[in-house]
């Protein structure tokens, strides 16, 4: 149930009253709870947590103007409230979701522009996600995504000292291990199964984003940290929008590395002995 403040706020920017709330899973930033509006219509409540839910309504604009893929109408966004459409879903992810997923994520990932980054700061996970625009990939992803996640868990004490050192070594590779001439593609950027909405065997719509344009494979590589992107999807995916050669064998490992420095800011815990691992692949 949300407070009397909160059910009056609702009411006054929908013009209708809240008939019954219901909590939503995946509130780890946010509290997050469905209210059903007495009008008939279903919304999503966003409130409190360290994030700007500002920030997030913002993002889910920009996305709901750039990308081809459904994202929820936002109603009202300030940085403790977000009020957005619901987007009604089954949770059925099978080999026809996958597919469809592959479809509309090639049509996003071929929306681009002239640099990396984004035209504002976004968050991932809550935490925030510094965005300058970049002519150079390379130069993007080690200073805004490696370099400074790994700073942000080591300044709150849950990255130990001698990864950073580790992860600046690595970062000094990047140009023999990343390919030079990407193009940047608009990236949802927080692609796990917990954030794909699906109904009937089709994509419903994607949540909780972390927008920027990126190398479209650390989606694709992002997609798989918790196997949530199955064959089904790269099988149909690389018809489409071709893959290149040693993603798979290299490039997806590399690039888990920015979810996972992410996760070690925010949990701590095994995730840094899955960075140990990667780093270690990479010789440093």
């Amino acid at each position: 149930m949300a407070s009397p403040v909160i059910t009056q706020r609702i009411k006054d920017i929908t013009g209708s009253e809240v008939a019954a709330y219901h909590q939503l899973s995946g509130g780890c930033v946010s509290d997050v709870k469905r209210a059903d509006l007495r009008d008939g219509r279903k919304l999503v409540i966003k409130q409190g947590g360290e994030a700007n839910l500002e920030i997030e309504g913002r993002m889910l604009d920009y996305l709901g103007t750039h990308s081809p893929i459904p994202f929820p109408a936002v109603l009202h966004a300030e940085p403790g409230l977000l009020i957005m459409h619901f987007i009604e879903n089954d949770g059925h992810m099978n080999g026809q979701v996958q597919s469809d997923l592959a479809v509309l994520l090639t049509r996003q990932h071929q929306v681009t522009q002239g640099r990396f980054g984004l035209s504002f700061d976004t968050l991932i996970g809550g935490l925030e996600q510094p965005n300058p625009l970049t002519v150079d990939w390379i130069t993007f992803f080690r200073d805004h995504r490696l370099l400074y996640m790994a700073q942000q868990a080591a300044n709150c004490g849950r990255l130990p000292g001698h990864f950073l050192s580790r992860i600046e070594i690595l970062s000094a590779k990047l140009g023999g291990l990343l390919p030079s001439g990407c193009k940047p593609s608009l990236l949802h950027g927080d692609l796990w199964g917990g954030n794909i909405l699906c109904q009937q065997g089709k994509i419903a719509g994607l949540v909780d984003p972390a927008v920027y344009f990126g190398d479209r494979e650390i989606e694709l590589s992002f997609g798989t940290l918790f196997g949530d992107l199955t064959p089904a999807f790269f099988d149909r995916y690389s018809e489409i929008f071709p893959i290149l050669p040693g993603f798979f064998e290299e490039r997806r490992e590399l690039y888990k590395l920015y979810p996972l420095l992410v996760h070690v800011r925010l949990f701590g815990g095994s995730y840094v002995g899955s960075v140990d691992r990667i780093l270690a692949r990479f010789g440093v």
